[in-house]
């Protein structure tokens, strides 16, 4: 994990969802983040503070103590930095293949302490990107090919995502642009849009999360209200966003919209005059942030 310190307090703790006192007060009282120092003094946080916040905040979301939870974030740092020296990617295979056995055998401990790994190894955007997508992309194989039972099919889905909404704590903080996250009416299948809002957020997106089976109304209703920069509109099969092409024509015509998932094309969003958003969620998130940095220096200039 980038251990490079970049970020002043005011842009962390925007990114994370706390405030600058409270970043202080776990410094002070438990030494969770190690910010380095500008030659002006100021604090800079670096990637693995970020990782650090985000577990205390989903820790403290499931009812723990901010001792306990600070406990269990530093135990866990610790056991990830001991493997950091050596090859991360041999590793974290390791610990995504552990991750697969514990949920596909139902044991919420091992994955819970797995994921601890795989995040502590690799980041949070790196474990989505070089884990967690390809593992659903087998999951959703695998049980269509019936390898896996639909039990098995759903505790792993309804587990990975618990985690990660307990990620995006705060994810529609902060100064950046605003995107809304949505899938059409019907998808119910929630985790790829979820880990390309947490990719977002890691670009300073602020996300609206509408989440499964949103009527258009509803994610226009949304953009209007939040003064939308970006629309989001995430599903598995081409089937979801058939029926709402023409909906998808109207949203766009009023906000930037974008398609994306295993459902989406290029040929249905040409249809739908909407844009597809293609390649993995790094890229993906790192086109649209270019995008949208070049239209704001374009009105300020």
């Amino acid at each position: 994990m980038d251990e490079t310190p970049r970020m002043r307090v005011a842009e962390f703790s925007a990114k994370v969802g706390t405030s600058p006192d409270l970043l202080r007060a776990w410094e002070r009282r438990y030494r969770l983040v190690e910010p380095a120092r500008s030659d002006g003094g100021f604090r800079l946080y670096s990637a693995a503070d970020e990782w650090r916040v985000r577990l205390m905040l989903e820790k403290l979301g499931d009812g723990r103590s901010a001792a306990e939870a600070a406990r269990e974030v530093l135990s866990t740092d610790r056991r990830a930095g001991g493997v950091r020296s050596l090859s991360a990617e041999p590793a974290a295979g390791e610990v995504a293949a552990e991750l697969g056995e514990s949920l596909e055998a139902f044991d919420e401990e091992r994955a819970q302490e797995s994921l601890d790994r795989l995040f502590g190894l690799l980041g949070v955007e790196e474990a989505i990107r070089c884990a967690l997508l390809p593992y659903l992309r087998a999951l959703g194989e695998r049980w269509r090919s019936g390898e896996i039972s639909v039990a098995q099919e759903h505790y792993a889905s309804r587990l990975l995502e618990g985690r990660l909404l307990g990620l995006a704590h705060g994810w529609n903080k902060g100064p950046g642009p605003k995107a809304v996250l949505a899938c059409p009416p019907g998808e119910q299948h929630t985790l790829p849009l979820i880990c390309f809002g947490l990719v977002l957020r890691g670009r300073g997106w602020r996300n609206v999360y509408l989440g499964a089976d949103s009527p258009t109304g509803a994610v226009g209703m949304a953009a209007e209200t939040v003064g939308a920069d970006l629309v989001v509109l995430s599903a598995v099969t081409t089937e979801r966003f058939e029926p709402v092409l023409g909906q998808l024509t109207r949203l766009g015509s009023r906000w930037r919209v974008v398609i994306a998932g295993a459902g989406a094309t290029a040929e249905l969003a040409a249809r739908a005059r909407v844009e597809y958003l293609s390649g993995d969620p790094t890229s993906a998130a790192g086109r649209l942030s270019v995008d949208q940095a070049s239209k704001r220096s374009a009105v300020t200039s």
